[in-house]
């Protein structure tokens, strides 16, 4: 797929109130068509735990290894397979990085990962950085959060407006590099022409709503839209790092698909119109002798029967 095909920006910021930045972000855009066409294009957004410096070591390291690991497995047919099998190895290598660290190193991320193959889409997530679909006006939230709010909402312990304003809406649920196998929820997502796939970390959704998100993705270039979203979430605070991902997909048929299209559907159109009566006649004669011989056979058996 040609740039022209797809665009996409990915941009942080350390936001208004941390001193510096947990998250991380990373894209594999092959050159070439046939590359390509074997590992699509991945992007990623990673949101860093555990302080100090240990988050801003845990988001980059587990996303680059995601990367390596993605890239490794190249013979992997499976798009979901392969993008899973990557984020739990990156995982392996975290905790074994933790260990290196010795005891008191907490480090863990979150992350969200998007691999764009032909019409195709496949997100990947730990923890409670998103992943949406936007087609047309309508923004679907495609990842569901591993957080503690999100569990309460789900059992219905809290409704979602208390959720925005829960205490405790931060504690996430699952992350790589604080478990041995978190647990990673994997989604495809079928792309239209003009459709974008939008990654974030909580640092935008706790200020900008859904609404808002949808809007102005919808309406600016990708690079353009990461920057106003970031901006708002700053302006309301920016209480957290801020981390946006838009990719816009523009793909359309191309001509030779497009010619292609037409003759498929000129044969299927084709075979659905009944053949010209001179060209029947055979056929129907034979199908009423069939009849024929059926309905005696028929009224032959009965008689044998009853008699």
């Amino acid at each position: 797929m040609s740039d022209e095909q797809i665009k996409a920006a990915l941009n942080t910021d350390t936001g208004c109130v941390r001193n510096h930045n947990e998250d991380f972000v990373a894209s594999h855009v092959p050159d070439r068509p046939e590359d390509e066409l074997r590992d699509g294009r991945l992007y990623i957004v990673a949101d860093g735990v555990g302080g100090s410096d240990f988050g801003e070591i845990a988001s980059r390291y587990a996303t680059e290894q995601t990367v390596f690991h993605y890239l490794e497995t190249y013979d992997l047919a499976d798009w979901r397979q392969r993008l899973v099998q990557a984020i739990e190895a990156a995982n392996g290598d975290l905790r074994h990085l933790i260990a290196e660290r010795g005891t008191g190193s907490r480090m863990a991320t979150t992350m969200v990962a998007a691999v764009v193959h032909g019409e195709w889409a496949t997100i990947a997530n730990v923890g409670d950085s998103r992943g949406y679909h936007l087609q047309d006006r309508q923004l679907k939230q495609i990842t569901h959060d591993h957080s503690l709010v999100a569990r309460l909402v789900e059992e219905g312990a809290i409704t979602p407006e208390e959720a925005e304003h829960h205490p405790r809406k931060n504690v996430i649920l699952h992350s790589l590099g604080s478990e041995t196998r978190p647990r990673i929820d994997v989604f495809d997502v079928k792309l239209a022409t003009g459709d974008r796939i939008i990654l974030c970390s909580d640092g935008l959704t706790r200020h900008v709503s859904d609404d808002e998100i949808a809007e102005i993705a919808r309406g600016l270039d990708p690079a353009e839209a990461c920057k106003v979203l970031i901006d708002l979430a700053k302006d309301r605070g920016g209480e957290d790092n801020v981390t946006v991902g838009i990719i816009h997909y523009l793909r359309e048929l191309a001509e030779s698909e497009l010619v292609l299209e037409e003759v498929v559907l000129s044969e299927t159109s084709t075979m659905a119109r009944p053949m010209p009566a001179d060209g029947n006649r055979g056929l129907w004669v034979y199908t009423a002798i069939l009849c024929v011989v059926q309905t005696f056979l028929i009224i032959g058996t009965w008689i044998i029967i009853n008699n």
